[in-house]
């Protein structure tokens, strides 16, 4: 699998995500209700998540459409799968906190 970026945890919950050059990509912003709404590099919501049943998190897009889910794996990592249930990348803790990514592409 080829990295993908990295994310990090900035002030007050929220999660910066970066591209594999560093660049901001987007951010995360705990809810209300528990889970994260997600925004783009501009500010614009594009999805949100929400707890899954067993743990993870159940992802959908800006319309309210399941986008895939975010599962648990073993040693804390996470793997991530399609809407489909097809897996498409893990992200493993980072040496200084936060995750770093890899994904299929």
């Amino acid at each position: 699998m080829k990295k993908k970026g990295y994310s990090r945890e900035g002030l007050f919950g929220n999660i910066n995500h970066y591209d594999e050059r560093g660049r901001k990509v987007g951010q995360s912003r705990p809810g209300f209700f528990g889970g994260y709404n997600h925004y783009d590099e501009n500010g614009k919501k594009v999805g949100r998540s929400s707890p899954g049943l067993f743990g993870g998190y159940n992802h959908y897009d800006e319309h309210g459409n399941r986008s895939g889910r975010t599962s648990p794996g073993l040693f804390g990592n996470l793997n991530h799968y399609d809407e489909h249930g097809r897996r498409t990348g893990t992200s493993t803790h980072g040496l200084f906190g936060g995750f770093n990514h890899k994904g299929k592409k």
